[in-house]
């Protein structure tokens, strides 16, 4: 009951804050941090109890919902889960804390808007029936909405609609394709349970037409090439706390999506669509870091560049190495770490000037050398410097990419690597344009980071480098749901052949045999006696 508990306590914390009156700020403010908090120890208790030599699914919850409809409350997590949800959870103090100061108007719907939001979140990444999965799928819609459309900049309500009706038609599809699966299933056993659709015999062109409903929903919200439009509106007017979840954890619904659900339920349509996904991918990899080179606006810079990391993510899901794939679900993580560090650190600067034009800034580094230190620290990890997290997860999937046996591979992993170059140009460029160089006079007097700021940003500084020099035991938790993943697409890979002195080379490589080893097998004989 602890992953029950885990997912649903911001929702209960959201059900105390309706009974506390909308004036009393404070402690709509202290219930959600409060809340939030003990979310994250639940998540922390979840993981020490997590097994990550054991294959499958632990924690599991089963309960029946609406049985004539073959639908269950059905729960449960594995080591990629796991991670994802204590991402979430260690992400929901810290923004909780970021809006102290930040949001002084209608704190109470505020609150409540991203309790059920994390609730949602959290539900998405454990939901093993697919109804279940797309109720919690859809709830992330509604506080969000709220989020950028009450609490977002002047264009709020353009980028809400726009981010609305993108994500809700791809989910349409989706709620079809789920459809049709459970119509496939016996009459008398139909479910709309994973492990129950995962039996299913398809055919190529069945697989081939749900892989399309499915991928297109989840390549709506990664968001990928060419159907990134509504992203950068929607960071750039959403509230820095938006920016950090829907950077941090919702984009991570779209290729959590691919790795649970459209590959492991189609492997062939997978595999057919390997072409095309990386190519995407790459294609995204690459024109988001010339998009971030284009940019004036900084929240809008960070925004491409979300484009441009998520695309590692989906050419690592597509090329199915074990490498690849461990790259991506650990890139997963990086981003939701560095890219919500960032985007906090811009809402701080958007405080204290109210501009995001890059122009605007310059040399702040004297006055604000906290703030400097901890961007520079996210730009580090954004650049994928050894040492920090972003260079594990970049590491991986490159070379993963590189030794896969798709035609394209190499040139895949090529194209990949340019953009990580260009990724060091717009970041460092942002970075000296923003902190260092020239102070003008307004800029004189911005304040560095208070005693709440640093206790929200540290965390995150502190998790880039563990995540960077330990990733072991992140990487543990990965292994089996990685291999469980790829072997279901791709097969088991043929065992290596253990190679014998002197036979294991063909005869023509094989070294000319001395006059002393005929006595080797005597020599071992005496040994022996």
């Amino acid at each position: 009951m602890m992953l029950v508990a885990t997912i649903f306590l911001p929702l209960v914390g959201a059900l105390f804050l309706l009974a506390i009156p909308g004036d009393a700020k404070a402690l709509h403010r202290g219930v959600s941090l409060l809340t939030s908090l003990v979310t994250l120890g639940l998540a922390v208790a979840l993981w020490t109890n997590f097994d990550g030599a054991q294959a499958g699914f632990q924690n599991e919850v089963q309960a029946t919902w609406a049985p004539s409809l073959g639908i269950s409350f059905h729960l449960g997590i594995d080591g990629v889960s796991l991670l994802l949800i204590a991402l979430t959870a260690f992400l929901g103090p810290i923004v909780v804390a970021s809006t102290f100061h930040a949001i002084d108007t209608r704190v109470k719907e505020f609150s409540i808007a991203l309790l059920v939001l994390e609730t949602a979140m959290l539900g998405t990444f454990a939901a093993l029936d697919l109804v279940l999965f797309y109720v919690f799928w859809e709830a992330m819609l509604i506080p969000m909405y709220i989020l950028i459309g009450v609490f977002g900049s002047e264009r709020r309500i353009y980028a809400t609609v726009k981010f609305f009706l993108f994500t809700f038609a791809g989910s349409v599809l989706m709620l079809l394709a789920i459809l049709f699966l459970y119509g496939k299933l016996p009459e008398g056993s139909r479910s709309f349970d994973y492990g129950a659709l995962l039996t299913l015999s398809l055919s190529h062109e069945e697989q081939l037409w749900l892989f399309a409903a499915f991928a297109l929903a989840f390549a709506i919200k990664v968001p990928m090439f060419p159907l990134h439009t509504w992203l950068p509106d929607a960071h750039t007017e959403a509230p820095a706390a938006g920016s950090v979840l829907l950077a941090g954890v919702m984009l991570k619904m779209g290729t959590y999506g691919f790795f649970r659900l459209a590959m492991p339920l189609f492997p062939e349509a997978a595999l057919a669509a390997q072409p095309l996904i990386a190519g995407l991918a790459v294609t995204g990899i690459v024109y988001g870091a010339l998009m971030c080179m284009a940019q004036s606006d900084v929240k809008r810079l960070i925004a491409y560049s979300s484009i441009s990391h998520l695309g590692f993510v989906m050419l690592g899901l597509a090329v199915l190495t074990p490498e690849a794939v461990t790259g991506a679900v650990y890139q997963m993580l990086n981003h939701g770490v560095s890219t919500g560090l960032l985007f906090l650190v811009i809402g701080m600067l958007y405080e204290r000037r109210h501009t995001r034009a890059m122009d605007a800034y310059g040399g702040i580094a004297k006055v604000t050398p906290g703030l400097a230190a901890v961007f520079f620290i996210a730009t580090l990890a954004s650049v994928g410097l050894p040492g920090t997290n972003g260079f594990v997860g970049e590491f991986l999937v490159l070379s993963g990419t590189f030794l896969g046996k798709a035609a394209l591979a190499q040139a895949w992993s090529v194209i990949a690597a340019i953009g990580v170059i260009l990724g060091a140009v717009y970041m460092l460029t942002l970075y000296q344009k923003v902190f260092l160089g020239k102070l003008s006079a307004v800029n004189e007097k911005l304040r560095d980071l208070s005693l709440r700021e640093w206790a929200v940003t540290l965390p995150l500084c502190i998790a880039i480098v563990w995540m960077g020099l330990l990733p072991g035991p992140f990487l543990d938790l990965m292994k089996k749901p990685v291999q469980s993943m790829t072997e279901r697409v791709v097969g088991k890979p043929a065992a290596p052949e253990r190679p014998h002195f002197p036979g294991a080379l063909p005869p023509k490589l094989q070294p000319p045999r001395l006059p002393w080893m005929n006595h080797v097998p005597s020599m071992l004989e005496g040994v022996k006696k």
